[in-house]
């Protein structure tokens, strides 16, 4: 049971109640229904299973935390799910959950085209399941810690670019809300320092903006050079989140 100030239910609610905030219009799926709340400058939710993480908020981060810890006490939520959260200092999440991870990331998004790549923008494709077998490969030497792998019900499609036969780098669209959203970009480690990460990112961006008005990616925020190159790209809407695996 929620308990807060005002419980919402329906995504066309909490979008409303969220101001419509990217994020907010990321995280909520257009085919699944949530509930949620507002509470003293936040609104969150909690989502179906299925989705990923359990829940998330955007907003005074203090009130958010208060009302999931609440979901926690309440068996609500448990041990093994994750919450998106308001950037928040580590020692205020210990003090009100069991931690098993934390992650501090930046949700960056963009309304522009990018500016136009050297010609290995030309290079991006799209890719099939007969690629799977490659991806996996790929993925698990330079990217072995992101969530995004082939056979995730969250993945609308790949995108990759190739030298001769070798899959070379590679990028998933998790576009499910209504903003088109990057996940998962990567490039092989030997092939680095050679824009195949500019020309992935804004040959994938370009694609995704023949369907939506905007589009965003995630970055861990420790990662300063893609979120230069991010930048560069156009991507300067900045959401600072912390992600909280609970113990």
């Amino acid at each position: 049971m929620i308990t807060a100030e005002e419980v919402l239910s329906g995504r066309d609610t909490l979008l409303a109640a969220a101001g419509h905030h990217p994020y907010a219009r990321h995280a909520l799926w257009r085919d699944h229904e949530a509930r949620g709340w507002r509470r003293d400058g936040a609104v969150g939710w909690l989502l179906p299973p299925g989705q990923g993480p359990a829940g998330g908020a955007v907003g005074a981060a203090g009130p958010a935390l208060d009302v999931f810890a609440g979901l926690v006490a309440a068996g609500t939520l448990h041990a093994g799910q994750w919450l998106h959260l308001p950037r928040t200092a580590a020692e205020e999440v210990a003090d009100r959950f069991t931690v098993a991870r934390l992650d501090e990331w930046d949700f960056l998004w963009t309304t522009t085209a990018p500016p136009q790549q050297p010609a290995e923008e030309e290079r991006v494709v799209r890719l099939g399941e007969a690629d799977h077998p490659a991806l996996a490969a790929l993925i698990e030497e330079a990217f072995p810690s992101t969530t995004s792998r082939p056979g995730d019900p969250r993945i609308v499609d790949w995108y990759g670019i190739r030298d001769g036969d070798r899959l070379v780098a590679c990028g998933a669209d998790r576009s499910r809300g209504d903003i088109g959203f990057l996940a998962g970009l990567t490039v092989a480690p030997d092939r680095r320092g050679r824009g195949l990460g500019a020309a992935l990112t804004a040959g994938m961006t370009r694609a995704l903006f023949a369907r939506y008005d905007h589009v965003a990616l995630g970055v861990y925020t420790a990662n300063v050079g893609a979120i230069r190159l991010y930048r560069r790209l156009g991507y300067t809407g900045t959401e600072p989140r912390t992600s909280v695996h609970l113990g």
